[in-house]
């Protein structure tokens, strides 16, 4: 069986038998090769950079200095490290009675710092930033502008911190670990950390942070993290805690989150794509061989035997392609890395064998989960298939194997997904517009069928009368067809949707300042002076802080939680807030809004916060708020979109429960560069006022984002290759029929210019009802995406569908014309005999 099966597998290769499925097959694998590549390293490489964030891999927090256990077990694993220690104190410009003083945020570092990201610093606050290569000398501090302008010292000047006299040396840019505590809400002034000790300013009572960064090869990272956290849960070591990309920072995991979704949705599509292009490939073999499946039969081949030849015809020319496909698309992340080197990352990490591995197994997965139901219906072709031109309706078990080909490509969408809800949502999304496609596609023929009689012109009623006559093909055509355009729709017009709508979620114009400390006395006069300065998106915000003592009357101690986080958030204090109005970044999932007509205080929680410290629906949450207690039910659940950089508070209540008490106010805006000098102006109308730069921040969000915009942008090109075979593949469907139908009507009398109009009608009528179905399901998966899975607000553009129609009839008649062309040109006798 074996040799006969190669035989037949060269015999149809010269025949040209193979060369769709081969070429489809090579194609898909190519493209998911190729995304599984760069995806593979992409992703090793934003999580690697998104850590400059941390300034390391992993960093070790302490409340007070960590013993010499913590560096030595970094150095057995040869990984590198560097301490910091970060607080607050004032910081003084000049002598005597002309000293300006200002609260700052002091951090020394170690040797090595950052250890993941770079620290840029320039010469002056306008001058050109560059990469600094070391720590402050000793005797020099680098400082934020902020602190330069609020002292009005320049670089050169002498800045005082506790008993020692420091030189301004440079002026910080950009400091990658910044943070979002308060301690580094204040101005930053950065000196070596040798430095520290002379200036006197750490005592035994002093609140500073002890911070040790930790970075190295990602295994021996994981290996350490773990001895630490055992460490910490241990009980043994107070007040320290571990910090990685995934804990500490909500804003940046958000948008590596979504990233991660949207890189993974390229490889769902080709996943698909490759799916419909190897089962349409695979269904025109079993076509164009039933005759020598029934001639094999005459010979004296049992079923089983006809069935192992071409089990293992398809199993060589799976095993061929995928390797072919899988080296294919090797080369091509390497074309693609190369074009993307001055958008992307500078250094992406080494490649790894996982993706040719997964490649070659997800086209053997296609081959088999696709292939084989055509190929079993080869072992039923009965022996007078020779004589009457029939073929046996499909037995129960062959309808079994559809069954079994949909579950595994289910599985491997969710492979292919790498996120559960992501996979289901598109893979349901697909088979929905399967049914919804084959349902109207039949009631569209119908309609047709209904309008015949109303047609006069004699091309239209033969095109009706062609799509009537075979209901089947006709209907497997407009499907494979609105499919193919529907996930073309999906990366380009969807997709250029969804990263407009990603965009709009941390807009180059989000809020870079916060400003806190605003007494109430103030607001009116802070607003108004806001408002002068051109600053129209300041909303200002109540904020008071309490401490959550009981839930539903149980005292909440820090002892209750065991994740770490959870007992920090519970022995300190919360800020609260108090509005009437749901912020418009903030969106309700559970529950409702404030009642002005309840009774009682009520309390909207954010999700994550609920989650974290078990609250749902209904518990009544207890705070102290400057010795008083406030009462309020859980109303509400909240998810807040951390990536919009806005003022976003874990409790809301309603205005009569806070509105009485101590409470400050806070604001978010945007500045542009051209507008620094406005945070000293306003910190010198308003001295009490605090001022903070996010700047920084929003820059590293924005520039993550854009790096995976840039990949997508480039990686949906490959999966366009996929979907162009999908349109081919539907177009050529029906290609033996045509040419037998052309062949006859023309020895029958019809010309050549009747026969092209009424397959031109035909195609376009096909086409355009494709492009309509497949516009419907783009959108209608788009916003399945962008509400359900990328949490993005979702605007419906009614050009999908212009764009949707004028595809399909194009595609549908370009590809009925290439495909029949040569029918046209040559005598009917030829066609009805190679028919």
């Amino acid at each position: 069986m074996f040799a006969q099966s190669i035989r037949m597998t060269l015999r149809d290769w010269r025949a040209g038998e193979l060369r769709f499925l081969l070429v489809a097959l090579i194609v898909a694998v190519a493209a998911m090769s190729s995304v599984g590549f760069f995806v593979d390293r992409m992703r090793d490489g934003l999580n690697r950079d998104a850590h400059q964030l941390l300034g390391a891999d992993f960093v070790v927090i302490a409340d007070k200095p960590l013993d010499s256990s913590w560096r030595d077990e970094t150095v057995q694993r040869g990984l590198e490290s560097a301490e910091t220690r970060i607080f607050a104190s004032m910081a003084i410009a000049g002598t005597g009675e002309n000293a300006a003083t200002r609260l700052a945020s002091i951090k020394a570092v170690g040797v090595g710092y950052p250890l993941r990201g770079n620290l840029k610093t320039a010469l002056s606050p306008e001058g050109e930033g560059e990469i600094a290569l070391g720590i402050p000398a000793s005797g020099t501090v680098w400082v934020d502008a902020a602190l330069m302008s609020g002292l009005n010292v320049p670089v050169g000047g002498e800045l005082t911190l506790g008993e020692k006299t420091f030189s301004i040396a440079r002026v910080i840019l950009t400091e990658p670990d910044r943070g979002m505590s308060f301690v580094s809400f204040a101005p930053r002034v950065m000196l070596a950390l040798p430095d520290l000790e002379a200036t006197g300013l750490v005592q035994p009572a002093s609140r500073v942070t002890y911070r040790l960064l930790v970075s190295g090869d990602r295994s021996q990272v994981k290996a350490y993290q773990t001895w630490a956290q055992q460490r910490i849960d241990s009980g043994t070591y107070r007040g320290v805690r571990a910090e990685s990309l995934e804990t500490g920072r909500p804003e940046m995991q958000a948008t590596l989150e979504r990233g991660e979704r949207f890189l993974s949705l390229v490889g769902l599509l080709s996943a698909m794509l490759a799916a419909v292009a190897i089962a349409m490939a695979a269904r025109r073999f079993m076509l164009r061989h039933l005759d020598a499946c029934a001639m094999l039969r005459c010979l004296g081949l049992t079923q089983g035997e006809v069935t192992a030849i071409y089990l293992i015809e398809f199993l060589i020319i799976g095993l061929v392609g995928s390797v072919i496909g899988a080296a294919a698309g090797f080369g091509a992340h390497y074309v693609l890395l190369e074009g993307l080197a001055r958008f992307v990352l500078k250094e992406m990490p080494p490649v790894t064998v996982l993706p040719a591995i997964k490649a070659v197994a997800t086209g053997l997965l296609l081959l088999v989960g696709f292939a084989l139901p055509p190929v079993l219906q080869l072992r039923g072709v009965p022996h007078n298939r020779v004589i009457r031109r029939e073929l046996a309706a499909p037995k129960p078990l062959l309808t079994l194997t559809w069954g079994a080909g949909l579950a595994v490509f289910g599985g491997l969408l969710l492979w292919q997904a790498g996120n559960v809800r992501l996979g289901l949502l598109t893979g349901a999304g697909f088979l929905g517009g399967f049914v919804a496609f084959a349902l109207v596609g039949w009631l569209g023929l119908q309609t047709l069928r209904l309008s015949r009689g109303a047609v006069s012109q004699p091309d239209w009623k033969f095109a009706i009368t062609s799509l009537q006559r075979r209901p089947g093909a006709s209907l497997l055509q407009m499907i494979a067809l609105a499919v193919g355009l529907m996930a073309l729709l999906l990366l380009t017009v969807i997709r250029a949707d969804l990263m407009n709508a990603w965009q709009r979620a941390t807009p180059p114009d989000a809020p870079n300042h916060f400003m806190i400390n605003i007494q109430p006395e103030q607001r009116d006069a802070v607003a108004e002076y806001m408002r002068s300065a051109g600053i129209r998106d300041a909303t200002l915000y109540p904020m008071i802080r309490g401490r959550l003592t009981d839930v539903n009357g149980v005292p909440v101690r820090g002892s209750t939680y065991v994740e770490d986080r959870a007992r920090r958030l519970v022995e300190r204090e919360f800020n609260l807030s108090y509005l009437s109005e749901l912020p418009e970044h903030n969106e309700v999932i559970a529950g409702r809004w404030h009642d002005d007509a309840a009774e009682g205080n009520s309390a909207s929680v954010e999700q994550g916060l609920a989650d974290m410290l078990g609250l749902k629906l209904g518990d009544t949450l207890r705070f102290n708020v400057a010795g008083q207690t406030v009462e309020a039910t859980v109303t509400s659940l909240r998810k807040l979109d951390w990536g919009s950089m806005r003022v976003n508070f874990f409790v809301l209540m309603n205005p009569e429960a806070l509105q009485t008490m101590p409470q400050t106010s806070i604001t978010a805006f945007y500045l542009t560069r051209n507008q620094g000098r406005l945070v000293a102006d306003i910190t010198r109308e308003f001295p009490n006022l605090t001022v903070i730069d996010v700047g920084g921040i929003l820059a590293q969000i924005q520039s993550v984002m854009d790096q995976v915009i840039t990949a997508v942008e480039f990686l949906f090109l490959f999966t366009l290759t996929a979907g162009i075979l999908v349109l081919y593949a539907a177009l050529m469907g029906s290609q033996e029929e045509r040419i037998r139908e052309s062949g006859l009507l023309r020895a029958l009398g019809a010309t050549k210019s009747q026969l092209r109009r009424a397959q031109a009608v035909e195609l376009l009528l096909v086409g355009a009802m494709a492009g309509l179905l497949a516009a419907s399901g783009a959108t209608a998966t788009g916003w399945v995406l962008a509400r359900k899975v990328f949490d993005f607000p979702w605007v419906f553009n009614p050009a999908v569908w212009l764009y949707g129609l004028a595809g399909g009839a194009l595609c549908a008649v370009a590809g009925g014309w290439l495909g029949l062309r040569g029918v046209l040109n040559q005598p009917p006798l030829q066609t009805l005999r190679e028919g």
